[in-house]
């Protein structure tokens, strides 16, 4: 097995259509991509931020055309290997279930709970089986140095939370969501679920910050939020967001080559197929996810 698991340092971001105008981003351009698992949600913006690499991926697709059981999260993450991302940062809209979560706290996550049911969660399968650690879901090198930058902008924020991610496309009920608070989660969303497992899989590190924008229906004063004040906070989010990342790609410049956590080398001793086993048009079909690991 190879431990070269990672070169030069690059920042995929995966969010909403209103990051990808990022201020200092040059040479931008929009690349279609198509991975062995379908099309991803939309083609990739590719560009430059302070000399850096940098991939966007709108995760609904432009216009927020995919709802989130329908998404393509094996061609998402697949599609940012492709283009040689290794770090990928995942923001997200989520409702919050702690009084003291208000709306505009960014939260970077630490766990998640997978409530999800109707997808596509692994790369591998008959003919190739793995099965990747995933007790740390998400790289908590790459959580700290966000974390260090939310501090410098000044942006609320919590370290650490759960994330409970639900099916979809429709909201929980009261019930739900007093029992998710019973469990000690911390947000709710639809999307980070299987992201977080397949970037795993992909030898990637994955970060997620949670953009609460309002109190899920748990909160008495929940339905005493109109739209208006939601898209408010969304628009602010966004707008903090942007900043976040391009105060964060620079930064990576810094912490260059191979995680400390594991990220990069997720597979070493994952794939549990013996050799003679393994079918070798699946072998083709992750020549990508499994080069390093199986030396290919």
């Amino acid at each position: 097995m190879s431990d070269d698991a990672v070169g030069e340092t690059v920042l995929g971001v995966i969010g909403g259509s209103g990051l990808y105008d990022i201020d200092g981003l040059e040479n931008t351009r929009w690349v279609k991509v198509t991975t062995p698992f379908g099309d991803p949600s939309d083609e990739l913006l590719t560009g430059e931020l302070a000399g850096r690499k940098l991939i966007f991926l709108p995760r609904h697709g432009r216009g927020h055309r995919i709802p989130p059981s329908e998404l393509n999260f094996r061609a998402n993450i697949h599609a940012l290997k492709q283009l040689g991302v290794t770090e990928i940062l995942s923001v997200s809209a989520v409702g919050s279930l702690k009084e003291h979560l208000p709306p505009g706290t960014f939260v970077v996550i630490d766990q998640f709970i997978d409530r999800t049911f109707a997808r596509e969660k692994s790369f591998f399968g008959s003919g190739l089986v793995a099965h990747v650690a995933l007790g740390h879901p998400v790289c908590g090198r790459l959580g700290d140095l966000i974390e260090e930058t939310l501090a410098e902008l000044d942006i609320p924020r919590q370290r650490r939370g759960t994330y409970m991610v639900m099916e979809g496309p429709q909201f929980s009920t009261i019930a739900e969501s007093t029992l998710y608070r019973g469990w000690d989660c911390d947000v709710i969303g639809m999307t980070n679920m299987p992201e977080a497992k397949l970037a795993r899989e992909a030898e990637m590190c994955y970060a997620t910050v949670a953009m609460v924008t309002d109190y899920d229906c748990w909160h008495e004063e929940h339905d005493h939020v109109s739209v208006d004040a939601v898209i408010r906070v969304v628009v602010a989010n966004a707008g903090k967001a942007r900043a976040l990342v391009s105060a964060l790609a620079p930064k990576l410049a810094l912490h260059e080559g191979p995680c400390a956590q594991g990220c990069h080398t997720a597979l070493d001793n994952a794939i549990m197929t013996a050799p003679a086993h393994r079918d070798p048009a699946i072998l083709e079909k992750l020549s990508l996810i499994v080069k390093r690991a199986l030396g290919r």
